[in-house]
């Protein structure tokens, strides 16, 4: 577009904003229409993509990177293992772990969960990355004298439903117990309760519990085995590949699983929603984009007679559909603009003051993530100025195709 589409296009934008009537009218609200749907999206997006971050680093303050076990049977050998594992490119470090099911009983108050067995060094350094330990000590798991009940770390949604705080005990029972003549009795052993931790998600909080693996051998009865390996990679987003790499390192006894296999369904449907709420938030710029079209439709029809004059004094087509054309996309950027101001400041206010706040047994978070990535905020400008673009056409060609004879014969 040269300097003459440029020039004769803001005037009238200018002439629009002074025009008392519908014309004006219409523009504003075609401005405030793109101006609405752009925050909508950029603070449903980002509330999505807040959501999906703050979920990831829950799930991997608690869980593994990669996760190797032995199929049909635990390991024995974990400790040539975990060596051979720590030759696989991209590994950062791997320990050897406990699960199992268990049952916690307390005075009045009873219920299920899952007990992890830590090894010695975790625990000395504080457990797993991204607990935050509330009470207590997470490192006095490794510090019970010989004779002494075994200590353990509980979060704090369990600690508040069985009432328990730092030097109290807890009844674990195991259902693996001993085989006997009468059948399979199960395991009971009372574990001091050392540390209360919170990992911000509910499911962990209020069933899992840790303590060590030695321990936990005692306990289970399981000798020198342990489930499996956990596995550090450097890079998160690439931890199926280095699973296959440690699956084929180890062969065909061995089974891997990473953590966007382990939670597949959960990550899938929450990209299929964000995906979703990008299209219906989509309609709303859409609607806006109709009320550009009928502010140019209405702009081409009180503009007639200059149009004749501009195309009589030597105007081509394709000059006046550019005029038009801009006109509607300066409409456009500033609606997006002021969009994305809004957008962005709601987005900081909620992330800063967090004040809408969600039940965290549904949502497993207490209070609304907020994350805008760059990508993001760009697909949602760029989509925004196409659908203005779009909007544009028909009513900038209706104007070009204007014959400038019609349009001042009955001047």
């Amino acid at each position: 577009m040269g300097f003459f589409e440029t020039f004769v296009a803001l005037r009238y934008l200018r002439g629009v904003k002074k025009t008392k009537g519908f014309i004006s009218l219409s523009t504003l609200i075609s401005t405030a229409g793109v101006a609405v749907g752009v925050m909508a999206l950029i603070v449903v997006i980002g509330v999505m993509t807040g959501f999906d971050q703050d979920l990831k680093k829950k799930i991997l303050s608690v869980n593994a990177h990669v996760i190797v076990l032995k199929k049909g049977a635990s390991l024995t050998d974990y400790r040539q293992l975990a060596a051979r594992v720590k030759t696989v490119p991209g590994v950062a470090d791997d320990f050897p772990f406990i699960y199992t099911q268990v049952m916690f009983s307390a005075p009045g108050n009873i219920s299920g969960g899952v007990i992890r067995g830590l090894d010695l060094e975790t625990i000395r350094r504080g457990g797993p990355r991204g607990l935050e330990v509330t009470k207590g000590r997470f490192m006095d798991l490794a510090a019970a004298a010989p004779g002494e009940p075994s200590r353990i770390a509980i979060g704090n949604e369990l600690a508040r439903n069985l009432n328990l705080l730092p030097g109290d005990y807890l009844n674990i029972i195991s259902p693996l117990g001993t085989l006997t003549p009468m059948g399979r009795m199960p395991r009971m052993k009372p574990f001091r309760v050392s540390a209360i931790f919170h990992s911000g998600m509910y499911e962990f909080d209020n069933t899992l519990v840790y303590t060590s693996i030695p321990d936990l051998q005692k306990f289970l009865g399981l000798g020198d085995r342990v489930t499996g390996l956990e596995v550090e990679v450097n890079d998160i987003y690439a931890a199926n590949r280095i699973a296959e790499a440690i699956q084929q390192k180890l062969g065909p006894a061995f089974t891997t699983k990473d953590w966007m296999q382990m939670n597949r369904s959960l990550f899938s449907a929450l990209k299929l929603e964000k995906i979703t709420m990008f299209i219906i938030l989509t309609l709303i710029i859409l609607v806006a984009a109709f009320g550009i079209a009928s502010t140019l439709f209405m702009m081409v029809m009180k503009k007639t007679k200059d149009i004749a004059i501009l195309k009589s004094m030597g105007a081509t087509r394709q000059s006046i559909m550019q005029i038009f054309i801009l006109k509607g996309l300066v409409i456009g950027l500033i609606g997006t603009s002021i969009g994305v101001g809004l957008g962005l400041l709601l987005c900081g206010l909620l992330k800063h003051y967090e004040f809408i706040k969600l039940p965290r047994d549904v949502y497993y978070i207490s209070t609304l993530p907020v994350q805008v990535q760059g990508l993001d905020l760009v697909l949602i400008i760029g989509a925004a100025m196409a659908i203005s673009f779009v909007a544009t056409l028909y009513p900038s060609w209706q104007a070009a195709r204007l014959d400038p004879v019609e349009a001042i014969r009955y001047e």
